[in-house]
Formats: C-alpha cells, sequence, structure tokens
C-alpha cells in the first residue's frame, strides 16, 4: 500500500462558538487553500452530520481536497467520504474498516507513545498526536502534552503524524520541525475574521520547511 501523504494542513471543520455554518466555513477553508478537511460536529445528530457532509463532499472533490469525517465511518461512507478519524473510545481501527469499506482512510487521535503503537499495531493509516498545547476547542481537553509527545512519537512511528492541540499560525512551523508531518487547526481558523486569508497565511508560514 502507498503510504498515505498529507498537507501540510490538516483544516477542521467545526463552528465552536462561532454561530458560522459549517458547510460556509468549509467552502472558506478550500478557497483558502486548504487540501483536507475533517469535519467534527460532535454535539450534532449523526442525520444531520450527513447532510452536511453531502453537501460539503462535492466542494472538497471540486477543489481537489480530502474530506474527513470525525468519530462516523457510518456517515462518511454514507457521505462518500475519504476517511474518518477515531478517538480512543471509538470503534476499533478494524471495525470502521468494515463499517467504511476498502480504500477508506483511517486515522487514530493518540495522546502517548503507547497509544501511537497500539495504533500503528492496528493499522491506522495516521495518528493523530496532542493535544500540544492547551486548547479551547474541546471540552474536557486533556492536559497539554508539548512539542516533546510530537517528537517521541515522531522517533517510534513512520506512520504521518498530525499534531493537534492549540496550534496557531505562528506556532505551526515549529510543530512541524519538531516532527509533525502535518497541523490540525481549528479556533486558530473558525475564529478568525477573514477565515480564508487565515488558511492563506497557514499556508505561506508552513511552506518553507527543509526536509528532515
Amino acid at each position: 500500500m502507498t503510504p498515505l501523504a498529507l498537507p501540510a494542513l490538516y483544516a477542521i471543520v467545526d463552528p465552536l462558538d462561532t454561530g458560522r455554518s459549517p458547510i460556509d466555513l468549509a467552502a472558506a477553508l478550500l478557497q483558502g487553500g486548504a487540501r483536507l478537511l475533517q469535519l467534527r460536529l460532535k454535539a450534532a445528530p449523526a442525520r444531520k452530520v450527513l447532510e452536511i457532509a453531502r453537501v460539503v463532499r462535492p466542494l472538497a472533490q471540486q477543489a481537489g481536497a480530502l474530506l474527513i469525517v470525525n468519530d462516523r465511518p457510518d456517515v462518511a461512507r454514507a457521505a462518500g467520504a475519504d476517511g474518518v478519524h477515531l478517538g480512543q473510545d471509538d470503534l476499533p481501527v478494524a471495525a470502521a474498516r468494515t463499517v467504511l469499506g476498502a480504500g477508506g482512510i483511517v486515522g487514530v487521535s493518540t495522546h502517548s507513545v503507547g497509544q501511537a503503537r497500539a495504533a500503528v499495531a492496528a493499522g491506522a493509516d495516521y495518528l493523530g498526536v496532542g493535544p500540544v498545547f492547551e486548547t479551547t476547542s474541546k471540552v474536557g481537553a486533556l492536559a497539554a502534552r508539548g512539542l516533546d509527545l510530537v517528537r517521541a512519537v515522531r522517533h517510534e512511528v513512520t506512520l504521518p503524524l498530525v499534531a493537534i492541540g492549540g496550534i496557531t499560525p505562528t506556532t505551526a512551523p515549529e510543530v512541524r520541525a519538531a516532527g509533525a508531518d502535518a497541523v490540525a487547526m481549528i479556533a486558530a481558523l473558525v475564529r478568525a475574521p477573514d477565515v480564508a486569508a487565515a488558511v492563506r497565511d497557514t499556508l505561506a508560514r508552513l511552506a518553507p520547511r527543509a526536509d528532515r
């Protein structure tokens, strides 16, 4: 299997407290240049997530972007999304693949080296690692792990790593320098006055990266 290649920015579609439409947010993120979106609507019922995913999917396709659905492999499959992202309490990787179907991308959130190793053994395609910094985007978020966790997981695994948690355009380059293949961002993008401009700024900061 060809290793998954992740774009530098892993943009998460979650309105948080902005009152913005997730569809409008997705369109703005894509307009700014994001080429991977995760649809993350924790409080919405599955039917609503599916409804939104079915609108976002063609927008992502037209932009040449991947669409990942948070938590729900059933919604991801029904919407024709590219994959699903699982938390530690969600379905196991194998079960998610059964629902998602062959060829679907499965990512797993990890918060320690041990969890990262377990996700690799389970057959994940990429790992989420964090929270790197303190975050206000998740209720009951774990304490920040810092860049040391990114470095430690990078040392242990070869799968693509997506660092998440309190990352901003300013800190994104140092997070990638620590070993992340991509940086996941929510608040710094969706709360920005101009979402597309925030994406462009982030991508510009991430562009000049020397190979590890």
